[in-house]
């Protein structure tokens, strides 16, 4: 099935990529019950993806040790063999990219960044971890990928094995996003102990699934308009096979695909029901079930079931795209390949950025002109300082824009307190890795340097990350020398690096001509010594007009 995600323009971000090229893609997402693997083939030019392979297998990430909350080695050994399995059938495609994201299981084990680490060492495949509401926001994206909104507003649930995440949206936005931790395996493993499940059991289930939703769907009715009435979508696996019973229970009404297929809820609570009262063999023999499904599908199908009665929504529309055709569509919007309806979506860092900085009352003109210093540095530097990329300067530009958020707080260590707030903003559109480094980076801008003492710098996933660290808190704090008092006093800079000497020249341009910049030039004397340790150069600084 090719889907159009509208047309695209010509954008400089896209320079390694040739439009007039097909592009091999492969995503994994890997999650609490199941790994899924998607290959796509993207028609820059349309631009559009068609599915041409996929590949799932359930390794149960999320029956974790009930003592130390790890991953067990059991687990790790299922998802070792999967995961080599999809690099291979991506290899096989000659994948241009081969992009992946770990959600509540690995995210919440003790041991999931050395799962990671250890995946990408003996595998090659680096993992992203991502936030819920990172989650949540990408599944927007791929169901927008894979139905029409119309102009109708959409309540889209997804229940995943750790977490079930909730969205309203419509085709421009999503207007709230969030990620409970209520899923299919989780659930099983903490309330059902008997098979059939008890009555008692069952009507605990539902009461804690109630009062875990009951905030994530207050949010949800508060953010529609008046006289709005949002339409129910539904992704997952636990989903789609409560789907394929109903519909197999009419067998000459199946459909195929499932997506856009609507059922109504007085149909799924009666087969919550019949489900509930069946042990574990009875549901395997049901027409549709797996046997790994048949051991979780009675807690799935009541969060469903409890939530469409919550929403008062009484029919549930499937669509088949989910998280992992959501990274496709991240991808594309970050190398420029999507524009016009999806721009919006394409911005979403930068206004993640602005809607924490105003949350903390940052004074955003001072913010704006220390992140344009930094990435001005950044720019005249690279490739012959630093050889860091676009991406890096995304980082460096957001905690520019942020560094100063811990005033929130208190003014006393401030730098520390931002580095809290940051590692806790839920920034939409980064990995956790990216938050962990503009959060480094904030904590750097003045006072320590980087030291493998602090807990925050050694929780950095490698020595890339840290060195990242090292050099763009280097270049930040320069960026934060020049607007020290805070009234825009310099108007540019200009930097030149002459290699023969190790020297940083750095001319300024104040915005008065009669303004010597003192107060500038002295702290900039007090924060380059970093500067100069990290690059091994000398600063000499200069004030005039313009060369």
């Amino acid at each position: 099935m090719v889907d159009s995600i509208l047309s695209s323009e010509s954008n400089s971000r896209v320079s390694s990529l040739d439009p007039s090229q097909e592009i091999i893609l492969g995503a994994i997402d890997v999650g609490t019950n199941s790994i899924h693997l998607v290959i796509v083939q993207i028609e820059p030019q349309l631009p559009a993806f068609t599915i041409i392979a996929r590949e799932k297998d359930t390794v149960r990430l999320g029956d974790r040790d009930p003592h130390t909350g790890n991953l067990t080695p059991e687990a790790i050994e299922r998802a070792w063999s999967t995961l080599q399995r999809c690099k291979e059938l991506a290899t096989s495609f000659n994948a241009h990219s081969l992009i992946a994201t770990a959600t509540s299981a690995v995210r919440e084990a003790p041991n999931g960044r050395d799962f990671i680490k250890q995946v990408e060492k003996e595998i090659g495949i680096q993992i992203n971890l991502i936030s819920g509401q990172e989650e949540a926001r990408r599944i927007y994206l791929g169901v927008l990928s894979g139905l029409e909104f119309d102009h109708y507003p959409h309540v889209i649930i997804d229940i995943g094995g750790g977490s079930t995440e909730l969205v309203l949206a419509d085709r421009y936005e999503a207007r709230f996003l969030s990620s409970t931790k209520v899923g299919a395996v989780r659930l099983t493993q903490e309330f059902i102990t008997t098979d059939p499940v008890e009555s008692d059991q069952l009507n605990y289930l539902r009461a804690y699934v109630r009062g875990m939703l009951e905030r994530p769907i207050e949010e949800i009715r508060s953010s529609l308009d008046w006289g709005e009435k949002p339409r129910l979508v539904g992704t997952s696996g636990t989903i789609e096979t409560l789907v394929v019973l109903l519909a197999k229970r009419e067998e000459d009404n199946f459909p195929n695909p499932l997506n856009g297929y609507t059922v109504k809820r007085k149909h799924l609570e009666e087969l919550t029901k019949d489900l509930s009262k069946m042990d574990y063999q009875e549901r395997c023999e049901v027409p549709g079930m797996s046997e790994k499904r048949a051991e979780i599908i009675v807690a799935g199908a009541v969060i469903l079931t409890e939530a469409m009665k919550m929403l008062n929504l009484e029919e549930i529309t499937i669509c088949e795209r989910a998280l992992r055709e959501g990274m496709i569509v991240d991808w594309m919007l970050s190398h420029g390949l999507i524009v016009d309806r999806l721009q919006f979506q394409g911005e979403v860092r930068q206004r993640s950025v602005y809607k924490i900085a105003q949350k903390y009352q940052v004074k955003l003109d001072y913010s704006e002109r220390v992140a344009k210093f930094a990435v001005s540095l950044f720019d005249q530097l690279q490739g012959k300082l630093h050889f860091w990329g676009e991406e890096e300067r995304e980082l460096l530009w957001a905690a520019g824009m942020l560094h100063n958020s811990g005033l929130y707080i208190s003014h006393s260590a401030h730098h520390k307190h931002s580095y809290y707030l940051i590692r806790h903003a839920e920034l939409l559109g980064y990995t956790e890795t990216e938050v962990e480094v503009i959060a480094n980076l904030a904590r750097y801008h003045r006072k320590s340097k980087p030291k493998k003492k602090h807990d925050n710098y050694r929780s950095l996933p490698s020595k890339h990350y840290r060195r990242m660290v090292d050099e763009l808190s280097a270049i930040l704090r320069i960026a934060v020398a020049f607007d020290r008092r805070q009234i825009g006093a310099i108007a540019s800079v200009e930097c030149q690096y002459d290699s023969h000497h190790k020297r940083v020249n750095l001319h300024i341009n104040p915005q008065d001509a009669n303004d010597d910049c003192a107060l500038e030039l002295w702290n900039l004397g007090y924060k380059k010594e970093i500067f100069e340790d990290e690059f091994g150069v000398a600063i000499e600084a200069t004030v005039g007009p313009e060369h």
